[in-house]
């Protein structure tokens, strides 16, 4: 029987056991040392910026700590993009705040501009100006950051750019991350780069930096002893962990263009195909990575749904998977405010993400493309 072919697996680059014995040789088995300042640095190359980046053990925890440094709080609201993972909206609820989920547009699939400044509008109208935004750039097509972080400065709120799934895209030739006052990277075993598990907090200084780090190492005061002010939490990511993120990245650049070759491979596969429509950059002021090359069907043009063909390729051992389900229809997030129209209701019910490895075959995509052709001639 053929091999299964994963949605997105981890791949290798070759140098990462390099990095990972010489934190054994020289005893680096610890959240810090010279793979962790090392792999900061490497990040903070990528992204051509002067910003500070923290290597930390989750992009979630990353997200964590940029709200507190954000200053939410009990009681507070944060407006967060609907359509996402649910680790961009649960650590609002980690610090009792209420997130405020707001519709995609139908460009880029994220944040809605125009739901947006409606959604700040009432909220300060009802006496609950918001204490951040939480902007997603999905899949690694960055969001329409020139409205939105206009947005965000006229109304005085904090951007956070949750760019998790965006390492390696730009908009307007500058790299996603670099647009709020934080930004959020992944390295989970399915994001572009991996370090098995971890993230990072990109900081607009190093003041930022430094609380991050102390925040993220128990917060532990500058004493001779054990002395708390600030509640801390254990964050920080390991050298051993950052080193697998060193060897990464001396083929992160690699990795993007061989997602943006699968993203080209659907765009061919499909060209023949009507009722199917291929996520694609708006035009050329966004570069997407393409860290998931996905797809939306129009039932009543293709004939098939999005599960007929989800279905159809797990019978062939190929994973596929439904866009996000938005925040604002998760049970956990019932009762939460939203704003907008139903974008991303829609995207959700016709929407599938396609096998978008870096490290999938010629094989692989002739399978690939053979499922499909047989659903859509059936």
């Amino acid at each position: 029987m053929a091999n299964k072919i994963w949605l997105s697996s981890p791949h290798m680059g070759g140098n990462e056991l390099k990095y990972i014995h010489e934190a054994f040789d020289e005893n680096w088995v610890a959240p810090l040392g010279p793979n962790v300042n090392g792999f900061e640095g490497d990040l903070e190359n990528f992204l051509h910026t002067n910003f500070k980046v923290a290597a930390l053990s989750a992009g979630t925890a990353a997200l964590h700590l940029a709200l507190i440094q954000c200053g939410v709080q009990n009681g507070d609201e944060v407006i967060c993009q609907s359509m996402t993972f649910s680790a961009s909206a649960n650590p609002i609820a980690y610090l009792g705040a209420t997130p405020v989920f707001i519709d995609s547009e139908k460009d880029t699939w994220n944040m809605c501009p125009i739901a947006l400044e409606e959604a700040i509008q009432d909220r300060i109208a009802k006496g609950k100006t918001p204490k951040a935004i939480i902007v997603v750039h999905l899949y690694g097509m960055p969001a329409k950051m020139q409205e939105i972080t206009a947005i965000a400065q006229k109304y005085n709120i904090p951007l956070i750019e949750d760019a998790a799934e965006a390492l390696g895209s730009n908009y307007k030739g500058k790299a996603c991350g670099n647009f709020g006052k934080f930004g959020i990277l992944s390295f989970n075993g399915n994001k572009i780069i991996t370090t098995s598990g971890g993230g990072a907090l990109v900081c607009q200084s190093q003041e930022d930096k430094d609380q991050t780090v102390f925040l993220s190492t128990q917060a532990r005061d500058n004493a001779p002893h054990y002395q708390h002010s600030q509640i801390g939490y254990n964050y920080r990511m390991s050298n051993i962990s950052a080193g697998i993120g060193r060897g990464q990245m001396e083929v992160l650049e690699d990795r993007v263009d061989a997602r943006r070759k699968m993203h080209n491979f659907y765009l061919n596969l499909f060209q023949e195909i009507d009722g199917v429509e291929v996520f694609h950059e708006p035009n050329d002021d966004y570069y997407s990575n393409h860290w998931l090359s996905a797809i939306t069907i129009d039932p009543k043009v293709s004939g098939k749904t999005r599960e007929d063909l989800r279905l159809a390729l797990l019978e062939d051992d190929i994973e596929s998977r439904p866009l996000w389900k938005p925040m604002h229809l998760q049970p956990v997030f019932a009762q939460a405010p939203y704003y907008g129209k139903k974008v991303a209701e829609e995207l959700f019910e016709n929407g599938l993400c396609l096998p978008s490895g870096s490290n999938l075959s010629d094989a692989d995509r002739a399978r690939i493309a053979q499922k499909i052709q047989e659903v859509f001639k059936k």
